[in-house]
């Protein structure tokens, strides 16, 4: 049996053997419990037909875990200085492929065509940069990727924007994007101490399991999360006044955004926060005919 990358001991050497050091700007942060580590794995229910993606593999710490646990993982590394480290941690395991792209500009559709031929279960597992978590969410489920969902570490309070629920001070347009994809449930907290070099917040390890269709039906999938985003715009705000404030010539067309709010049963006195995700579709159906 192979010893763990994520041990304290373990993890120093390695990092000690490379002369590595951080890069604060890259979000490092490694983890060094094994036992964490193993639990997000459980987390994604891989099996020995399954197919894992991650995102920023690190020193392969992660990596190893889903290596042992699926058919096959394909990461992806934006650090150069990590590839050789990543060759000699990983060579154990020859159902790993490391990538040298930035997933945000990768085409990952065509990655998963050529990597996962044959493989109808695939997951997104990954610990997460901090300073680019919702973007790299958005684009995998933007993209509509046939993936099964993701478990991802995240910030703790970015998992509570992401799993909150309507009239919480949480609750906002990221939530609503991300529910409209999938059903999301925060499922570890995850403390600060198990990483090195310690982040000063503790983190959340959160599973979107992707909807066979998105929770609510839109006319326009796109002007739906603009109507969202309006409406979030100044949380203290009413949503008529965000709807005015940020819809293209708003001002000019409040009647007929009042007109809209009145169509889908929505008072303008009330806050975004207050809306449910059907609330908000009925919405912005009934606003689009007014800006297109």
């Amino acid at each position: 049996m192979n010893k763990d990358i994520a041990t304290p001991v373990r993890t120093r050497a390695i990092l000690e053997k490379y002369g590595f050091s951080f890069k604060k700007s890259l979000g490092q942060n490694f983890l060094i419990d094994t036992n964490i580590l193993k639990k997000i794995v459980s987390f994604a229910n891989l099996d020995e037909n399954s197919g894992a993606i991650e995102i920023g593999p690190g020193i392969g710490a992660l990596t190893e875990q889903l290596a042992r646990t699926s058919k096959k993982v394909v990461a992806f590394e934006i650090d150069q200085r990590l590839l050789p480290i990543l060759q000699d941690t990983l060579s154990p395991y020859e159902n790993v492929k490391i990538i040298h792209k930035d997933v945000l500009e990768s085409d990952v559709k065509v990655v998963m065509d050529e990597e996962f031929t044959g493989m109808n279960d695939v997951m997104v597992v990954a610990n997460l940069p901090y300073y680019v978590t919702t973007p790299i969410i958005m684009k995998l489920l933007e993209d509509h990727l046939p993936i099964r969902g993701i478990v991802c570490m995240l910030q703790k309070e970015v998992a509570d924007r992401i799993s909150a629920k309507p009239g919480t001070k949480d609750y906002g347009s990221l939530s609503i994007a991300i529910q409209y994809y999938t059903e999301a449930e925060t499922v570890m907290i995850v403390p600060k101490t198990v990483f090195v070099p310690q982040p000063n917040v503790d983190s959340a390890v959160i599973r979107l399991t992707k909807r066979e269709r998105p929770a609510v039906s839109v006319k326009d999938e796109a002007f739906f999360f603009q109507v969202t985003r309006s409406s979030f715009a100044q949380r203290r705000k009413t949503i008529l006044n965000n709807l005015t404030s940020q819809l293209p010539d708003g001002k000019q067309k409040k009647e007929e955004i009042l007109a809209a709010l009145d169509a889908s049963g929505v008072e303008p006195s009330r806050r975004g926060e207050t809306l449910s995700l059907e609330e908000f579709s009925r919405l912005a159906d009934e606003l689009y005919p007014h800006f297109h």
